[in-house]
């Protein structure tokens, strides 16, 4: 495959240090770049197979000085085979519509996560979102990505009751789920996890050979659902490598 070169050289910047959202006691440091508009989705394409994630129109990657907790993860596609578990969820949820549209925030979608981050992060980093923030996080970008919504079947003429709603972005090589979020009183659907399984569904439908979830973190219990994922990559020195079984107590971030 032949390698993309930027026109303009990219510089690469570090944040100052914070607390890690993952480990107690812990402080972080990321490395980020701001993605050219002209070439964006080039650009996001190289730096997400190497590790990054987009916020926006940044590209970050941790960079923390005494910690290599956080690895890059992706699910390889043609390879990946739902467990009994896994086809549960989805027949649980086979009720529910899915669209790809626009990333463009509407005022339904913002209520939606604004229910989801006061019930299941009251205090993350991003519980004081505003309208505003949300309209620059789905639609200040120049790559390619879009919104997937899911919706329950309308009771009228008009759209069913939205319930969960997917930024993705499509590259090369895959999709990058860069944020998902969903009615938190439907917690019997595990729409999380429901969310993973269509996008590996969508992959395949398309022949995208992986799906990029974000960090596997050591150690964190809040994203420990990612774990129940088989088979998966891990992003090391050397490249890509699969992960035949994480440790027990490992959690995906």
């Amino acid at each position: 495959m032949t390698q993309f070169v930027p026109q303009r050289q990219l510089r690469f910047y570090m944040t100052s240090v914070a607390p890690c959202p993952y480990l107690p006691g812990k402080t972080e440091r990321k490395v980020f770049a701001n993605l050219p508009f002209s070439e964006g989705a080039h650009v996001n394409d190289e730096l997400t197979q190497a590790g990054f994630r987009r916020s926006q129109n940044i590209a970050y990657r941790p960079a923390c000085e005494a910690c290599d907790a956080c690895v890059s993860v992706r699910l390889p596609v043609p390879e990946f085979a739902f467990s009994r578990s896994q086809r549960r969820i989805l027949r649980r949820n086979e009720d529910l519509s899915r669209d790809l549209v626009e990333a463009e925030a509407t005022t339904e979608q913002f209520d939606l996560l604004r229910r989801y981050l006061n019930n299941r992060h009251p205090e993350g980093g991003m519980a004081g979102m505003g309208w505003l923030d949300y309209v620059a996080m789905i639609e200040d970008t120049a790559v390619r990505t879009h919104l997937i919504e899911y919706r329950r079947a309308s009771l009228d003429d008009g759209p069913g009751q939205l319930v969960g709603v997917c930024l993705t972005d499509l590259l090369s090589d895959g999709l990058s789920m860069v944020y998902s979020f969903y009615d938190p009183a439907l917690e019997a659907r595990s729409l999380g996890r429901f969310a993973i399984l269509d996008h590996v569904r969508q992959a395949a439908a398309v022949n995208l050979p992986f799906v990029y979830l974000g960090y596997w973190v050591q150690g964190s219990r809040k994203m420990d659902y990612k774990a129940d994922f088989r088979p998966m990559e891990k992003l090391t020195r050397l490249g890509w490598e699969r992960i035949v079984q994480p440790a027990e107590g490992t959690d995906v971030g």
